[in-house]
Parts: C-alpha cells; structure tokens; sequence
C-alpha cells in the first residue's frame, strides 16, 4: 500500500503472472508528471478505454489535482459512484431490472449480488473502503450538462468577458481565444467560414477584439448587433463595404439572430459562468472534478462547447506559473470527429496547441479513440505514453506499429505485433504484461 499511495505514483493495474514463471503479480505505477507529455488510450469497444481513463481521473484526484472531463458518450457520470460501504443498498438504485430478471432474482437480491461481487473484486485490487473514501470526502464532483438544464448548466454565450490580460504582452493569446470563440459560434449557426479568409469569420472576429482591446464584455445579442454597422470602417486595406458588403452582413446578423431567437437557446445562457477556475476548484479550494457532458447534444453543438472550452482553458492555462509537476488533468472520453488527420474543424486547433504547449504549465491532457486513424498524426506524435487496448482491423494494427516504430526506431516490430495484438478484453500493454479488473 505504501508503495501507490506514495504522492505522484498512480496505480494502474497489477501484472498478471507469467504462465509456468511463478512471478508473483507486481504494481504497475505510473508517474504522474509523465501527464505533463500527455497521452492517448487507444483500442476497440470493451478494451477497456473508459476503466482506464477513470482510473486515471481517480488517481489523480487523490493526489488533489482536480480534473475536466469532457464526455461525448456519457459514461463518466459513473465517477460519481463512490460507495465506500459496498452495501447491497448502495446498489439498488443503478440494478436493471432486466438483468434481475435474467438471473432469475428480485432487484435487492442482485443487488446485493453486485455488492458482493465489487467487495471481492476491488479487495484483489487493494483497493480500501478508506481509499475509496477519501476520494469521495476530497473532491467536489460536478456535472455540467451545456444546453440543458438537467444537470449544472453554464452560460457559455451570456457573457464573453474580455480577458484578464495586457494586450502588449497577451495579443497572441487573446486572439487564440477570439478565433475559437468565433468559430464555435460559426459552427453553431452552420456556417463555414475560413479564419484567415472567411469574411465572417474576420468581421466577428475584429468586433470582438475592437470590444475587448477597451476591456468591454460582450454578450451574443451585443455581437450580432454590431454586424450591420461594425465599431470601424476598415478591414485590413479595404473599407467595410469593399470587403464585407451591407447586405451580406444583414444576411450574417440574421443568421445568427436566428439562434438568439430559437426557443431552446436560452439553455446555453442559463447557468454558471464559463470560467475555467471555478471548474477546477471549489471556492474553499477543493479540487473538483468537472464532467462536462455532451451526450444529449449534437455533433455542432458538440464542437461549440468542446472549442470553447479549451479555448477558454488555453488562456487561463497561459496566465498561471510554469510548473514540472501535473497541476490539471484534462481528458476527452472520445475524440472522433475533433481532431482528424483530413480535416480541421474548430476544436483541432485548442486540441493541438494544448499538445504543444500545455506542459509548460503543468496541464495534462488524455485522449481516448476507438482507433488510431480518428487521430491527427500530429496528436498521436505530441503524446508521450501511448496506452494500446485490442484493435479491430489490419489498418489500426499497421498504423499503430508504425508510429511506434518511428518513434522507438530500432522496435523489435515482430514481438511488438505479438504482444499489442495478443490483447484480451479489457488488459493494457506494457513491459510488464498487465491487465487490469
């Protein structure tokens, strides 16, 4: 026990002892700065992605560095499931009653069937009753639900409020934030408009910078507001008119005013503040652990929050001391559609810069793929540990054994193939052979 909970060791998993060697099972730890390059889980449906992934988020909250955690899916309000007791009551609540049914109990028998079973199961794992505890008294664990008032919700476009930052040393990064801004809303209203030469996107993008260069907050309704008669008569070289005509801003106002006026919009102002503090820490300083869930919305609106975001992460992240250790983890449950290799949609550029920059400041972020083609090579060699569950297709295998031969160099490629793709469900591959519950 000493050993994992030692500040900075995660425990993953415990290796599986090697037929006929009589190797006892040993720890696999993992160094939590090791974060700080970042990783990426890859590997088919039931490889066990999302154990990992919530092994991870756990582990780190323990150590008290509090977490975002964007879900596509779903399946990460389950942190919230902590039961110390592993009482059968515990259970009941979550028992399908179908699959009661199947095993021909009532629901508080199959519960406590469940609780049995986790009891003897996490005991194998040295996993306490006390070290579950003390993940549930120490974290703060919220869910945010964008776009719906079923769990917190957070006002995303109520309030864009002009950064904290001096334009003569924080132009760089306050354009960074303008150009997701403005692209997340663009996607939003269904608009595809270039950063660099889309006239939309440069028009927006001048209001907000001219608002924020006088250290004015803007809402949505002020921003479309301003696009009939922008707040100045040139862009670049050439006159407004020249460049951006009246009558195709009037058209872009009504665009976007159509969003304002939609009846479900209001969800995406109800709420907290989009503030990346309050995310990740309680007001009496308890590291929280932010589950932003997007499940319920759709493909667009998921790029809108999911750019925002990190957007918003990026400029609090470049406002904060340079650290070696991982002082926030963030981790995207599913990736596919963010950061492709063929195409850019709005979220690829947060995703790529936190890659590149973000372990200066301490921030870690874990990526999780089904397979390795929905990642830009780009992300896949800005990734420090690799973490490869079972594959599908020929294409995932030769894909994986060639970014790891480039990599590594002089890889033995034939055992590499033996050992990645002998995977069973749910098992980790590593030099050590481990596989997790």
């Amino acid at each position: 026990m000493e050993t994992y909970e030692k500040l900075g060791s995660f425990y993953l998993v415990k290796t599986v002892a090697m037929e006929g060697q009589g190797q006892p099972p040993e720890l696999v730890l993992y160094d939590s700065k090791d974060l700080t390059t970042h990783a990426v889980i890859i590997g088919m449906t039931g490889s066990g992605k999302t154990g990992l992934g919530i092994g991870l988020l756990e582990e780190a909250l323990m150590d008290q560095i509090p977490v975002i955690a964007i879900d596509p899916k779903g399946d990460l309000p389950n942190l919230l499931l902590q039961f110390p007791e592993l009482q059968p009551e515990n259970f009941e609540p979550w028992i399908n009653p179908q699959d009661a049914a199947a095993h021909a109990m009532t629901g508080p028998q199959f519960a406590a069937r469940q609780a049995e079973t986790w009891r003897r199961g996490l005991a194998d794992w040295d996993q306490t009753p006390e070290r579950i505890a003390r993940l549930r008294d120490n974290t703060e664990f919220r869910i945010y639900t964008p776009g719906s008032s079923i769990g917190i919700g957070i006002n995303v476009l109520g309030s864009m409020k002009a950064p904290e930052l001096d334009w003569s040393v924080g132009a760089e990064t306050i354009r960074d934030e303008i150009e997701g801004l403005v692209s997340s809303i663009l996607v939003l209203a269904g608009i595809d408009s270039d950063p660099v030469s889309g006239p939309e996107h440069i028009l927006l993008s001048m209001i907000v910078e001219t608002w924020w260069r006088q250290g004015k907050d803007l809402d949505l309704a002020t921003l479309v507001g301003q696009i009939p008669k922008p707040p100045f008569r040139k862009l670049g070289v050439f006159d407004i008119e020249s460049f951006f005509p009246a009558d195709d801003r009037l058209d872009l106002a009504m665009k976007l005013n159509g969003l304002l006026a939609s009846p479900g919009f209001s969800t995406w102002m109800d709420g907290a503040e989009l503030d990346i503090q309050n995310l990740l820490w309680a007001g009496d300083g308890t590291p929280q652990a932010a589950v932003v869930y997007l499940a319920h919305l759709s493909d667009e609106e998921r790029q809108f929050v999911v750019t925002l975001i990190l957007s918003k992460l990026i400029t609090w992240m470049r406002t904060q001391p340079g650290s070696g250790d991982l002082r926030v983890l963030t981790y995207m449950d599913e990736v596919f559609g963010f950061v492709p290799p063929t195409a850019n949609p709005p979220a690829k550029r947060p995703i790529l810069t936190l890659l590149k920059q973000a372990r200066a400041f301490g921030v870690g972020l874990l990526l999780s793929t089904q397979n390795p083609v929905d990642l830009d090579y780009k992300a896949m060699s800005n990734a420090g540990t690799w973490c490869i569950g079972r594959l599908q297709t020929e294409r995932d295998k030769a894909r994986i054994l060639e970014a790891l031969t480039s990599v590594s160099g002089d890889v033995d490629v034939a055992q590499l193939d033996h050992q990645v793709f002998g995977l069973s469900g749910r098992c980790r591959h590593s030099e050590h052979r481990a596989c997790g519950p």
